[in-house]
């Protein structure tokens, strides 16, 4: 499982088939808009598809015809309920350069401590949850 810590970076390694949808929990973004209206996403794709002042055109590699992936790809993140996005609640979250976590804890570590052992299942029962697919270990 990852969590995400970029919008347009984590939507970008999922449309170019670097991370599988289903293996994403949460992207916590920096943005705040709704991908379901229509006026918010041409800003969005603008934005990142590098036809205005934005610092990071993420998406400018991609052709204009894969608008419609990308915008699939965030309004299936938004209806799931893997997009949050602090901004919405006040939150300004900077920019990290990093912008994958994996959620995975090896094995020692979870049979030496029953806190952690108990934080991961609770884990993976809220992705079960989310409906993403629950990590195999090999204490199972």
């Amino acid at each position: 499982m990852k969590i995400g810590l970029s919008y347009s970076r984590c939507v970008r390694d999922i449309v170019g088939g670097v991370v599988d949808i289903n293996d994403v929990l949460i992207i916590v973004s920096r943005t705040d808009f709704d991908p379901r209206d229509d006026e918010q996403w041409q800003g969005i794709w603008q934005g990142y598809h590098g036809r205005s002042m934005m610092s990071h055109p993420e998406w400018a590699s991609y052709p204009p015809e894969d608008e419609d992936l990308f915008r699939s790809v965030s309004i299936e993140l938004w209806e799931t309920g893997k997009l949050h996005q602090p901004r919405k609640f006040g939150a300004y979250p900077r920019r990290m350069p990093y912008y994958w976590l994996e959620t995975v804890l090896p094995d020692s570590e979870l049979e030496g401590n029953p806190a952690a052992k108990a934080a991961f299942e609770k884990f993976q029962l809220i992705a079960g949850l989310v409906s993403s697919k629950p990590l195999q270990t090999n204490h199972e």
